[in-house]
Order: structure tokens, then C-alpha cells, then sequence
């Protein structure tokens, strides 16, 4: 590997401020956020999203694939860093990190960027609270082809390490959009989007349902409240997961997952 820059020092002004976008408010000032591990590097990296810099640790840093996405990101100017297996796990939040992480620029979008055309089938989230759910959920838009994710009324930092991690590297290719329930709501109506709540109480088994050619929103609200009464009477119908056991209800992850897969059988 190429000679590159090295910092040894845990108290380095650069590891401290790496440190510090663990914390939203950090993240959120400086609008930049932590990606870690080999595929999400190599993810965030062929998406296209401007990387601020790399670090990696060359003690920890066994795979050729690794080596590979600095050696290529270095090439395309992005600074690498190398420094010891201690000062990365100060950053990192996994334990046992694979030995390299990058620090990267947000990319925002917004309401006004999304489209019937191009964006038919979106799923909303209203206030989750599990940084880990919203990164599955991520996997799972990817896996049936949903065309992006929408947080509404606040809730988990799409940019959350827990988030970024759990989403595998699918959040550099869906676009995530947040938004407040009326502003959403008052877009998704004009725009012609058919709103399919979710409720232990909806009105249609989840199974009874047909989506037709209209585009479509699927909204879930959080792990704890659900939808309030007056978000679900903004949507066109409602449907539920039938709980033949004990549990009242399942993991917003998992609800999202069967329900995607339900709806977007016959497409």
C-alpha cells in the first residue's frame, strides 16, 4: 500500500472531531456523518457521495478489498489517513472494528425532489426511535425495490452509526427524505400518492389488499404509539397484521418487511 499520512495521537484535534459526530448535534452542525466497516466504505464510496476522509488502521486491515477502496479513493484525492488500531476504535462504534472508516458529507434531499414518475412506491416512518429498525428498513426497500424512505415528525437520524451500519450500504441509494406528517401529507395528496395506513385496528387484513397502478405511500408509525387516530383518517385505507399469539404487535422492521413483500407480490 502507499505511503499515506499517519496520526498516532488519540488527542489529535482531527480523531476528536471524528469522535464528536457520534453525537446528532455534532452531525447535524457540520452536516457530516461516520460510515464504518469495508462494505459500507465501498458503498458510500461507488455511490458517489463526497467523502470528507478516510481512516484505517493497517494492524487491523486484513482484507485486499480494503486495501483496494483506499488505494482507489486515494487516487481520486479523498485524504487516507493511517493511524493505530487503538485510535480507530476510539471512533468506532462496533466492537472489533474491521479497521476503516470514512467521514462523509450528508446528502439532503426533499419533498419537492421526489415525483409519481420516478418515485412510485415509498414507504413513510412517522418518528421511529430505533436508529437500528430504520437501517433494516433500508435493506429491506432495497431488497422489494421500494423507491425511498420518508421520516416524518422527527425520530432517529437517518445518519446515526447505528443506522448507517444496519443498513448495509443502502442508504447511499435511496434517497431518505424527512418531513413533517402535514407537509407530507398535503404533497402526497397533490401528487396523486394513494396513503395506505397501518393498525392493529385497520380495516383491511394486510393480505386483502390490491395496490394497483396508482403510486403509493405505505406509512408505519413508531414502535411505541403507532398512527394517531387523525394520521390514519388522512389515509385512503388501513390495514393490519393479523397476532394470533401472546404479542400484541411485531418489530417495525419486521411489520415493514411483511407487508412490502405482501403488497409488491404481483408487481
Amino acid at each position: 500500500m502507499p505511503t499515506h499520512e499517519t496520526i498516532t495521537s488519540r488527542s489529535n484535534p482531527l480523531i476528536k472531531s471524528a469522535r464528536s459526530l457520534r453525537e446528532r448535534k455534532e452531525r447535524n452542525k457540520c452536516g457530516k456523518f461516520i460510515v464504518e466497516g469495508i462494505l459500507p466504505v465501498g458503498e458510500v464510496a461507488a455511490a458517489g457521495w463526497s467523502i470528507d476522509y478516510i481512516l484505517f488502521a493497517p494492524d487491523l486491515l486484513l482484507s485486499d478489498h480494503a486495501q483496494q477502496i483506499i488505494s482507489q479513493e486515494s487516487e481520486k484525492g479523498v485524504r487516507c489517513i493511517s493511524v493505530t488500531g487503538d485510535v480507530l476504535e476510539l471512533i468506532a462504534e462496533k466492537e472489533n472494528p474491521q479497521g476503516i472508516l470514512a467521514v462523509v458529507n450528508q446528502k439532503i434531499a426533499s419533498l419537492s425532489d421526489l415525483t409519481p414518475a420516478n418515485f412510485g412506491k415509498v414507504l413513510a416512518l412517522v418518528s421511529p426511535q430505533d436508529p437500528g429498525n430504520v437501517g433494516t428498513i433500508l435493506r429491506t426497500l432495497d431488497a422489494v425495490n421500494v423507491d425511498c424512505l420518508i421520516l416524518l415528525d422527527g425520530g432517529v437520524d437517518p445518519f446515526h452509526p447505528s443506522a448507517v451500519r444496519a443498513s448495509m450500504g443502502t442508504l447511499f441509494w435511496k434517497p431518505v427524505i424527512q418531513s413533517t406528517f402535514d407537509e407530507f401529507h398535503v404533497w402526497a395528496v397533490n401528487q396523486g400518492y394513494r396513503l395506505i395506513g397501518t393498525s392493529a385496528h385497520g380495516e383491511l387484513d394486510f393480505r386483502e389488499i390490491k395496490l394497483g397502478p396508482k403510486p403509493f405511500v405505505l406509512i408505519l408509525g413508531n414502535e411505541q404509539k403507532g398512527l394517531s387516530p387523525t394520521q390514519l383518517k388522512g389515509c385512503d385505507v388501513s390495514v393490519k397484521i393479523p397476532m394470533n399469539g401472546r404479542a400484541s404487535s411485531l418489530n417495525l422492521a419486521v411489520a415493514a418487511g411483511v407487508l412490502l413483500y405482501k403488497l409488491l407480490e404481483d408487481q
